[in-house]
């Protein structure tokens, strides 16, 4: 009787070391699928531009001298820096008088309306008619000179839009437009002159600041962008990982290759020709082990991109 218990019991060890390794055996053989962490984000439809910054300083519009019309001694000044003038308005009288002679005072008087911005004339100087009395900005307006390099040439033309930023304004934006372009080159610096009007300043804007100058040199609107971060170039193919639905199980995310065309690159935004449409879910970050099919699990979905301003 106890030789077949343990008859029994060997038999019974026997199935269960076997039934144990036909389960392992096929555990080994389910392939665990990997599951990659990646940021998102939406694919726009909006507007890019893309500029050139340069910097220069504001002038008034228009600026005359004012001169005497005789060479002798400032004896009186009618003006000071920041009156406001009218044409014809007194700014100094000049003595031409010599020894022992005596002359009545020249009245030199204001060219044009405007606001006194220089009075190099002092009482008692000696001047000549080509020495200025005072410098008047008109009534023209505002404008930036600025000094484009010579490879940024071809991209000035007349009415380009641009934005302008000061240091005086933090944080506010100003606009204006090219309103001349120098014919020629300076063969000493290589550079263009190149003069932008200010719109709608106030009194905020004064002549002498230094500005900042954002010259939009081209626009397109009713495009599709994305960050260029989101676009990978391998092996001469240009291409995005599309966020999908796994169809075979719709509980998990998977990427599918699209190849696009990319546009103009501009500040980390890049046009997108073809290859994408607006809202769909592209791969932002996490990509480069990606392959076409992979699971993937998003942990951010970044804010999508806003129009330049």
């Amino acid at each position: 009787m106890k030789i077949k218990l343990n008859k029994i019991f060997i038999l019974l060890i026997t199935i269960l070391v076997i039934s144990g390794c036909n389960k392992d055996s096929k555990q080994s053989t389910v392939k665990e699928v990997p599951v990659f962490a990646v940021n998102t984000t939406l694919a726009v439809e909006g507007q890019i531009q893309d500029y050139i910054t340069l910097s220069g300083d504001i002038f008034a519009g228009s600026t005359v001298d004012t001169y005497s019309e005789a060479a002798g001694r400032v004896a009186e000044l009618y003006v000071s820096v920041g009156r406001r003038v009218n044409r014809g308005d007194p700014i100094a009288a000049v003595d031409p008088s010599r020894p022992g002679m005596t002359f009545r005072h020249s009245i030199a008087t204001a060219p044009i309306s405007g606001t006194v911005t220089m009075v190099p004339a002092q009482i008692g100087m000696m001047v000549t008619q080509a020495v200025p009395l005072a410098r008047i900005a008109g009534g023209g307006g505002l404008e930036i000179r600025l000094s484009v390099a010579e490879r940024f040439v071809s991209r000035m033309a007349m009415n380009l839009p641009c934005t302008i930023t000061l240091d005086a304004w933090p944080g506010e934006v100003f606009h204006g437009s090219i309103s001349e372009v120098a014919p020629t080159v300076d063969l000493a610096s290589r550079t263009m002159e190149v003069r932008v009007n200010v719109s709608d300043t106030g009194s905020k804007l004064k002549p002498g600041m230094f500005a900042k100058v954002r010259v939009i040199t081209e626009r397109k609107n009713n495009i599709i962008k994305i960050p260029a971060s989101a676009v990978i170039n391998r092996f001469g193919e240009q291409y995005v990982y599309v966020v999908e639905k796994d169809q075979s199980n719709p509980e998990f995310n998977i990427v599918k290759k699209r190849i696009v065309t990319p546009g103009i690159l501009i500040d980390g935004v890049v046009e997108i020709k073809s290859g994408l449409s607006p809202n769909e879910e592209i791969v932002v970050r996490g990509q480069t082990l990606l392959d076409d099919g992979s699971r993937v699990n998003i942990i951010e979905r970044v804010t999508p991109l806003r129009d330049q301003q």
